[in-house]
């Protein structure tokens, strides 16, 4: 199979989208349904759209620097253990080199080879770059797994803005009477195209990514409207 071949079955593929994409649809998920969920809340107890508005505002900006905060330090995190781990590989391949190349033997063998011909893997695969063959083979590290943390945080945040903004909108534009209705209403609707929109770029099931995420929207919201009911006083 040559490079361009390949080059062009990879790109058949949706996995490497994985990282950038599960940082986005979870920032603007959190933003459709934490914004909304918020508005619907302060709506179920003012008379007024001020009120509804400046919380809104107030919880768009907290939430979308909290989400890039979030997923930078989470990101951070794992990205400094895969670089602990390699540099723990790195030690033991200087080490204990025979016993280094036992290990990639097995790992091959229990994965289907012949004992013989794991072996023969490990030993070719070793002298080209027994470091990458370990990182990848034993560590499971590869491109696809390894996350940016500033990519990663950039997404999430932006992706929590758009999403904030959405209901924001219908609040700017909704009549304050019936504000809880006309949100849950576009609300859902906003969360059936980013789970179509998500389902669509990464390659998977449409119809069970908008039920996923219209279920527990409406839960959130629900239970958010019903916060606001117990508790909230008319301003």
């Amino acid at each position: 199979m040559s490079k361009l071949t390949i080059d062009n079955y990879l790109d058949n593929h949706y996995i490497h989208r994985s990282n950038w994409l599960r940082a986005a649809v979870l920032g603007a998920n959190d933003g459709i349904i934490s914004i909304s969920s918020l508005a619907i809340g302060v709506a179920s107890a003012s008379a007024t759209r001020e009120p509804i508005l400046l919380a809104t505002i107030a919880g768009l900006v907290a939430g979308a620097l909290s989400m890039s905060a979030g997923e930078y330090v989470s990101v951070s995190s794992q990205t400094d253990t895969e670089k602990a781990d390699i540099q723990r590989e790195i030690q033991e391949l200087q080490d204990m080199p025979e016993e280094e190349l036992q290990i990639l033997a097995q790992i091959y063998e229990k994965r289907g080879l012949k004992k013989e011909t794991a072996m023969q893997v490990a030993i070719e695969l070793t002298e080209k770059d027994a470091l990458q063959a370990h990182i990848r083979d034993e560590l499971g590290i590869n491109e696809i797994s390894q996350a940016n943390p500033m990519q990663a945080a950039l997404a999430s945040g932006a992706a929590f803005t758009i999403g904030g903004v959405l209901p924001l909108l219908v609040i700017l534009f909704a009549p304050v009477k019936s504000m809880e209705y006309w949100l849950y209403g576009f609300t859902t609707l906003f969360l059936i195209i980013l789970g179509t929109t998500a389902a669509k770029t990464g390659g998977s099931n449409i119809k069970k990514a908008i039920l996923r995420i219209t279920i527990w929207g409406t839960i959130a919201m629900g239970l958010s409207a019903g916060v606001g009911y117990l508790f909230g006083v008319k301003v």
